[in-house]
């Protein structure tokens, strides 16, 4: 009889300049099941162990010495490690510009080191399905909550990126919240279509995740329409 496999293990690096911060996280975290392959002090140490060991999340401070936490998103997410690790950033307190930036610069959630503890099980498991966080839980409705919190520019580029009108249909499902099935049934078009649009999308934009293609499409003004 076969053994069954089991999954593997989330794998994490911690990212705060307190050594007592990262002891708490890293005891939470391995009681939950997952993995903590790295412990950085400051961003810089962030970043090159993101580099190193390419974890499945990066749990980063906002408010660290030599890089802080925009910093270090910006880092990674210029030479595309923000496409691999998914980031979530740790703050005692956030106004929702950092946490408007944070997500803009690619960061999949924001969590209060007050509710660490408590919600960051959650948010992590939240953020490796594919969803968002903010705060206190899931972010159901990104595009409110970015149309809310992000500042919008005038109008997006002439050219809209070289994005077609097939392409813009399906940013719109996307910013809607629809799975590729219901975008492709909104359309009358197959789901490998819908998947073959967004690779072109995120190739144009230059994104790789559904929550940044929602926050470049209201911060580019695209001309989406919302869906019914």
């Amino acid at each position: 009889m076969s053994e069954v496999k089991k999954d593997k293990p989330i794998r994490v690096v911690i990212a705060d300049d307190h050594a007592m911060v990262r002891d708490g996280l890293r005891r939470s975290l391995e009681y939950a099941g997952m993995e903590i392959v790295g412990e950085a002090a400051d961003g810089m140490e962030a970043v090159a162990l993101v580099r190193k060991l390419d974890p499945d999340i990066l749990l980063l401070d906002l408010s660290m010495p030599k890089h802080d936490g925009f910093e270090a998103l910006r880092d990674l997410r210029a030479d595309g490690h923000v496409r691999h690790t998914r980031v979530i950033v740790l703050t005692a307190e956030a106004s929702t510009n950092d946490v408007a930036k944070a997500l803009d610069l690619g960061a999949r959630g924001l969590v209060l080191k007050a509710l660490a503890t408590e919600k960051l099980v959650l948010a992590i498991q939240t953020v490796m399905a594919g969803g968002a966080w903010v705060g206190l839980g899931p972010v159901k409705d990104l595009q409110t909550y970015l149309r809310t919190h992000l500042p919008e520019k005038p109008s997006g580029r002439a050219d809209n990126y070289g994005l077609t009108k097939r392409e813009l249909q399906i940013i719109s499902g996307v910013v809607s919240g629809r799975a590729n099935k219901e975008i492709a049934q909104r359309f009358g078009i197959a789901e490998d279509t819908v998947k073959h649009h967004l690779s072109n999308v995120f190739d144009k934009t230059g994104v790789s995740t559904r929550v940044e293609l929602v926050v470049f499409a209201i911060k580019h003004n695209l001309p989406i329409d919302e869906l019914d």
